[in-house]
């Protein structure tokens, strides 16, 4: 089978379903050789081989569970190390539905590792080896909940939310040393996501739903296009443009030496 010339290696994070699944196969067709990392042994092996027989790239299965510190240590290592890595997905995570005083707070500390913990340690094993080479990318999985904290659960929204401000800091910090960085916030996708948060996605509206095929599509459709932020179902794009303009056109009065006059103390009578 002819093959294109590799891209170098992507690492997926969550790979062995959804939209990290789609992730790896739409970057196999890219060129990319392949690391994916779940869970889900079974899964991960049956996808590794579909796309290796479908696309003749490398492609290698690493069973890891990134709430397990070894396990998040052997990754990071393996970044660090394989200089063949060009680009890092992050899109392992896990969702939450209830509210916190509905939750268990265990489950929400798991949550934090791993869509906060993990996903930072990883692209802090990475980003040096790519700025060191002068190239490199980091795709980030955020979600639309990073900008409407009223809904799901404040804390998934919240890990959520930290996903998009790292991409946006490190865009500042590295985005000219070579480095491309996205955050992507899908909305409601069709995958298993939605069982494990606690609502089968066949109860939600079937019009905000998108498939996970349409929604990397939309995605690499968006990093092709230079986009640092991408939200696939927007129509229009300005209206993002508008709130990160509204944004930045606060930083320069959020820190003053005196309040806001609005605040001053009352004077005595």
């Amino acid at each position: 089978m002819a093959t294109q010339a590799s891209k170098g290696t992507a690492l997926v994070t969550g790979a062995s379903s959804g939209i990290g699944a789609v992730y790896a196969d739409r970057l196999a067709r890219r060129g990319f050789d392949l690391i994916l990392v779940a869970r889900d042994v079974q899964r991960l092996n049956g996808l590794a081989e579909r796309l290796t027989r479908e696309t003749g790239r490398h492609v290698e299965s690493v069973v890891a569970d990134l709430t397990v510190k070894g396990d998040v240590r052997r990754i990071e290592e393996r970044l660090r190390a394989d200089r063949a890595i060009t680009m890092l997905v992050n899109n392992a995570g896990v969702g939450a539905t209830a509210s916190l005083i509905d939750s268990d707070v265990d489950e929400l500390e798991k949550m934090i590792e791993l869509n906060v913990t993990a996903l930072t340690r990883l692209t802090a094993a990475a980003v040096p080896g790519f700025v060191e080479r002068g190239q490199g990318a980091v795709i980030n999985i955020s979600s639309i909940v990073a900008l409407s904290p009223e809904t799901l659960n404040g804390t998934y929204s919240g890990t959520k939310a930290y996903v998009l401000n790292l991409t946006q800091s490190l865009h500042h910090e590295v985005g000219d040393k070579g480095v491309r960085l996205q955050a992507v916030l899908p909305g409601a996708t069709s995958t298993a996501f939605w069982d494990r948060a606690g609502l089968a996605v066949e109860n939600l509206p079937p019009q905000i739903v998108m498939t996970a095929e349409d929604m990397v599509d939309a995605a690499l459709a968006g990093f092709d296009q230079g986009e640092l932020v991408t939200i696939p179902s927007l129509p229009d794009a300005a209206d993002w443009e508008r709130l990160n303009n509204a944004r930045q056109h606060l930083q320069p009065n959020l820190s003053h030496k005196l309040p806001a006059a609005r605040y001053a103390r009352a004077k005595a009578a």
